[in-house]
């Protein structure tokens, strides 16, 4: 529809903030506009940023970055609440090592972004849990975000949409819409190969699908996971779609 509002908001230091508005779901719904935003972090936003994010109505943020992350970036919109759900980045290490031990290719960072992402289930489960929580307390309009807005915030955003009753496709979508839209900082391991560097700062439908494989080996399915994992029983799955869906 061309009187859809912008999904992409072109802020000058955030590259990658986008509605989650406007996905059709199964029951012929659709997820609300300006009520659930994704981000980068919101540390290096100019002064016309702050006006537009305030514009808005953002109010509550959730942070999924650890802690040295949130310390280099802080949230520089003072209405906004942060809410920090802290998932520690563990790839760039991992591949600084395989650095070390001499084994680091791009198939080898590409190996160690999919076992980040069965990460997210097997060890941040809280974190996803606490976010769905947040959510059902209506606190929109709000932003998701971690560092780049693209593996940590791309996994919770599926999560999202898949509660919400989006179909796999269109998640798939706006996962990969990170690569049209992030503009990856130039000056991040700059120790590493150029082909590991774009391995770690791009995505790909493989880094999703192992989350979701994961899903399944540690809960059945995702119905099990969301039901079990994230706490989102038929109330509160109704309760989600009343928020955040409009007919």
């Amino acid at each position: 529809m061309s009187d859809s509002p912008a999904r992409h908001l072109a802020l000058q230091g955030a590259s990658n903030f986008r509605d989650l508005g406007g996905y059709p779901t199964t029951d012929g719904r659709i997820t609300r506009w300006r009520h659930i935003f994704r981000s980068n972090h919101l540390g290096q936003l100019t002064a016309a940023d702050v006006e537009i994010v305030r514009a808005l109505g953002v109010r509550s943020a959730f942070d999924f970055r650890g802690l040295e992350e949130r310390a280099a970036g802080i949230c520089v919109v003072n209405e906004i609440t942060v809410h920090s759900l802290p998932i520690e980045p563990t790839v760039v290490a991992a591949l600084r090592a395989e650095l070390t031990r001499g084994t680091l290719t791009a198939p080898v960072a590409l190996e160690l972004m999919r076992e980040s992402y069965r990460n997210y289930v097997r060890h941040n489960t809280h974190c996803f849990r606490a976010l769905f929580g947040h959510l059902l307390e209506d606190r929109a309009p709000l932003v998701i975000h971690c560092t780049a807005g693209k593996d940590r915030t791309g996994f919770a955003s599926a999560l999202i949409l898949h509660a919400l009753g989006v179909p796999d496709d269109i998640i798939a979508e706006d996962y990969l819409l990170t690569n049209r839209h992030y503009k990856r900082d130039a000056t991040a391991a700059t120790d590493l190969p150029e082909d590991v560097r774009n391995a770690i700062g791009s995505v790909e439908t493989s880094y999703l699908a192992a989350a979701f494989e994961a899903v399944g080996s540690e809960y059945g399915d995702l119905e099990t996971y969301l039901r079990d994992g994230l706490k989102l029983g038929e109330a509160e799955r109704a309760a989600l779609k009343a928020r955040y869906l409009q007919a």
